[in-house]
């Protein structure tokens, strides 16, 4: 297995240090072995240097490209919106600099099709943050459905509905979340994406998908429901529905993978249990502890791929099929 980066020691360079790396994220690269972070980059200096200050970083920047041609910087991180995913992972890969980058991994599927295509032809690596491949209690779904637990998988299904001001996402008043020109769609876009891509995960790709899509509220631009089908390559079937406009009795969160002999349900989103339900046993509840930085798990597994000691779950080419399905799915494209 071959070093992607040269040196023991990826040092990272953050693009963009808003919320996602206060805690979830970026304090993870200080703490795992041959890794840390060199330099940061907000367009807003003084919160660029009030960020470094307070993570203890010695360089900041408040232009992108000075941090991506840092000569000590070997590694970018991605933690902007998606309408800048494409641009700084070009600026990336013409530095030959691997990225990773925040999920969804663009906008659009084109968008991430050319993503892939630049990393490729300037030879550096591109992971997607869709770190929920690597946590402990989505692992435990992964190991009961190859364990055989239920038996031979025949559906999924996937219900989210949540109340207009959803409490799993902060600052709604006028947020990008909900600005399909920034962030590619609405809260489908944001949630979806991670439920989609463990899916991927546990079945392999998903190869036909239809949908439809609506904008019930109209409290945003982009749709606030989604309801879907879907199949995946080894047979599986599966149906969606994401409703972001119910009142406060209707909030859901729960998927369900049913099989021959029995089902496991999970919630996506705030819960760290996993629950069996088998012909056999009856029902059996496992609760996991959470890492403090949430994305450390994945983290770990990009600074091994990039020192050649491991590998890594979460890919460019993994990370953009979920784009494609969420097109098909919402009509923007139609699977064959």
């Amino acid at each position: 297995m071959s070093k992607k980066i040269e040196g023991n020691t990826v040092k990272w360079g953050i693009i963009g240090v808003g919320d996602v790396c206060e805690v979830k994220s970026a304090p993870a690269m200080n703490l795992i072995a041959h890794s840390k972070i060199e330099a940061v980059m907000r367009r807003d200096s003084a919160k660029a240097e009030d960020y470094a200050k307070r993570h203890g970083i010695s360089k900041w920047y408040s232009d992108a490209d000075e941090l991506i041609n840092d000569p000590e910087v070997n590694a970018i991180y991605i933690a902007t919106p998606p309408v800048a995913h494409l641009e700084y992972t070009i600026k990336a890969a013409k530095a030959s600099k691997p990225v990773y980058v925040e999920k969804p991994m663009a906008r659009t599927f084109a968008e991430s099709q050319q993503m892939i295509q630049i990393c490729e032809e300037a030879g550096v690596p591109l992971y997607a943050a869709y770190y929920r491949r690597t946590l402990p209690n989505f692992l435990k779904v992964k190991e009961l459905v190859e364990s055989g637990a239920i038996g031979d998988v025949r559906m999924v299904e996937v219900r989210m509905a949540k109340p207009l001001k959803p409490n799993i996402i902060t600052r709604q008043e006028n947020h990008w979340r909900v600005d399909p020109e920034i962030s590619g769609g609405g809260y489908f876009y944001d949630l979806a994406s991670h439920q989609l891509d463990f899916l991927d995960y546990l079945f392999g790709p998903i190869v036909k998908a239809s949908g439809t899509k609506a904008n019930q509220a109209k409290l945003y631009p982009a749709e606030d429901i989604v309801v879907s089908s879907f199949e995946f390559e080894s047979g599986v079937l599966g149906t969606g529905s994401w409703c972001f406009s119910t009142g406060e009795i209707s909030d859901k969160d729960v998927t369900t993978i049913i099989g021959s002999q029995g089902e496991i349900s999970y919630i996506s989103f705030g819960s760290n249990e996993v629950t069996l339900k088998t012909d056999e046993n009856g029902t059996e509840t496992f609760a996991f502890d959470m890492p403090k930085h949430i994305q450390q798990p994945l983290i770990e597994q990009v600074v091994a791929d990039l020192l050649g000691t491991g590998t890594c779950v979460s890919t460019g080419v993994s990370g953009a099929r979920t784009n494609q399905v969420m097109e098909w799915m919402t009509g923007q494209q139609i699977s064959d």
